[in-house]
């Protein structure tokens, strides 16, 4: 299968993974996780693992999942699919980096396609819906049982599986990766132990996809004796960053209201409680994000108060702590307060800033009535990152707010391309073209700029249809 041939499968994938329902683009969490991943490709390029058509062809997309299961897997085309449940329960970022690392020479070495290719004789259109139905499984067996098509299909789901061989390469590839980025290896051993615990419990035995087979003795045993080489012995350390957004991920992966209770009974536990002051931060960091499920916005501000004085020494974990008085702000309908501290977090109010603080900012802007302000930094922001989602939201959103409804309208129709859902975003598309000719005084910039990417639109709509 050729790069352009694995991309397009990849591509029906994520297709379908943006469309469910789980699927969530958190800007704080995500900023983590992408902030390992660059790092992780920054390495496998300096190892000359990651050949510059694959760098160059793959879409090297993290997409995150509201599942509370520890898993994370590998997808055609450079998609990595990583469950929230699997950042709650690692205790540093050195063993989320170990997954990732693992997941990532998966797709370096070519693991993936040279599994499909030996099944030459399915349509890649089945491979994918089995594919699909086989993510599915952990959630939904039901689902994933009527989307994995015929019993050829399921018949055949056993040999996708990696072998054997593969897992140890993708160990071994992922764990010089992974050192070669910085991270600590002795994350590798303290994961494998974690998803050894984890996979008694987890696996449905409903197709799982592409999922490691159960983790050996052997493949532990060899990672302790690649690090008796390292002269670290002491065990990790959780730091109070990693436990705030592990925090956070639990809390997204479960947002009903008994979670929400639990997690400030929890927090009003830590006074009687010895916890390490990291401990005390994850405890209270969730505790804000519960009271502010529940609305009780005052409760969240006092939680707010003890967790910065907590964290004010570190200066990653007050930066977290920072970006959560701003959530809580913008919550409570105080977005002038959020814009204040933002500019605290970026003192330049310049451009280079994070993705979490330009979108915090950019809503703060959009309710206080500095809708333009908004407008003008996630534009410069998308120059850059066409296939920002969430950005094209929070921009579509200013336009609404300033009365520019062609804008709008393709603003969304972007929405939908950037997730490759191109049948939504031609609709959106001819609506904002049938604005153009109905209106007056009509930007005829913007109007051309739409009836360009329609026609873009259109052409992508029809090679989709020659891949079927």
């Amino acid at each position: 299968m050729s790069t352009s041939a694995e991309r397009q499968l990849g591509d029906r994938i994520a297709r379908m993974l943006y469309r469910d329902p789980d699927y969530i683009d958190d800007p704080v969490l995500g900023e983590y996780v992408q902030g390992i991943w660059q790092r992780l490709m920054a390495g496998a390029r300096q190892r000359g693992e990651l050949p510059p058509e694959l760098d160059e062809r793959f879409a090297w997309d993290v997409v995150l999942g509201r599942d509370r299961s520890v898993n994370a897997f590998a997808l055609p085309g450079g998609y990595m699919g990583v469950h929230l449940g699997l950042v709650a329960v690692v205790s540093s970022e050195d063993e989320l980096a170990s997954v990732l690392a693992h997941e990532l020479s998966h797709v370096t070495q070519r693991h993936i396609v040279r599994i499909i290719s030996r099944q030459g004789n399915q349509a890649p259109w089945l491979i994918g819906a089995m594919i699909l139905g086989a993510l599915a499984a952990s959630s939904n067996p039901g689902a994933a049982s009527a989307m994995i098509v015929g019993g050829q299909a399921a018949a055949v789901q056993g040999q996708l599986n990696f072998s054997r061989d593969m897992e140890r390469e993708a160990d071994r590839v992922g764990y010089s990766v992974m050192t070669q980025a910085g991270f600590d290896p002795r994350g590798f051993v303290g994961m494998f132990e974690k998803l050894q615990q984890a996979n008694r419990f987890n696996d449905t035995g409903a197709f799982p996809y592409l999922r490691s087979h159960p983790l050996t003795t052997e493949r532990i045993a060899d990672m302790q004796a690649r690090q008796q080489l390292q002269t670290r012995p002491d065990p990790l350390q959780l730091t109070m960053a990693h436990a705030m957004l592990a925090a956070r991920a639990r809390m997204l992966a479960n947002p009903e209201v008994d979670s929400l209770r639990a997690a400030l009974l929890q927090a009003q536990a830590t006074t009687v409680a010895p916890m390490s002051p990291a401990q005390q931060a994850g405890v209270m960091y969730a505790a804000v994000l519960a009271a502010m499920g529940l609305r009780e916005y005052e409760q969240a501000q006092r939680w707010l108060e003890r967790l910065q004085a907590v964290v004010r020494s570190d200066e990653r974990a007050a930066y977290q702590a920072r970006l959560l008085d701003a959530e809580l702000a913008l919550a409570a309908a105080d977005p002038r307060r959020a814009s204040t501290l933002l500019q605290a977090a970026a003192p330049d109010a310049g451009l280079a800033v994070t993705r979490p603080v330009l979108f915090l900012r950019a809503r703060a802007w959009t309710q206080s009535g500095q809708a333009r302000e908004a407008a003008e930094r996630l534009q410069v922001w998308l120059a850059s990152r066409p296939r920002d989602a969430q950005a094209w939201q929070l921009l579509s959103a200013a336009y609404v707010a300033q009365g520019q409804t062609l804008r709008a309208v393709r603003a969304e129709a972007e929405v939908h391309a950037a997730r490759l859902d191109y049948v939504a975003a031609r609709d959106r598309l001819r609506a904002a073209q049938e604005l153009a000719r109905q209106g007056t005084g009509v930007d005829h910039v913007e109007a051309s700029i739409i009836d360009t990417r329609s026609r873009q639109i259109d052409l992508l709509l029809r090679e989709q249809a020659l891949e079927r």
